[in-house]
């Protein structure tokens, strides 16, 4: 019954964090996008090394490194505000 509950739990808490950088977060017009180099260099000024910048789910995504770990940061396209971030394995 424990495992049970801990699952579930557990897929409530995954499915809230993909949510987190959901079409909700990015649903802008392409023509308000900041340009790749502007959001690479809000990135860098964040303080982080950008290794690969791509376009995902209508969010920018940056592949970067800060601190010797390396990170999945997911933007907002007109902002560059960060919608969700993790670590990347």
């Amino acid at each position: 019954m424990k495992t049970t509950a801990i699952l579930a739990l557990a897929s409530l808490a995954l499915m809230s964090g993909t949510a987190l950088a959901s079409s909700s977060d990015c649903n802008e017009p392409r023509d308000k996008w900041m340009s790749m180099d502007q959001a690479r260099a809000k990135v860098t000024a964040m303080g982080y090394d950008v290794r690969k910048l791509e376009v995902d789910d209508g969010c920018y995504e940056a592949y970067a490194t800060k601190d010797g770990k390396r990170l999945e940061i997911y933007l907002n396209p007109v902002t560059a505000e960060i919608v969700k971030m993790k670590e990347d394995d």
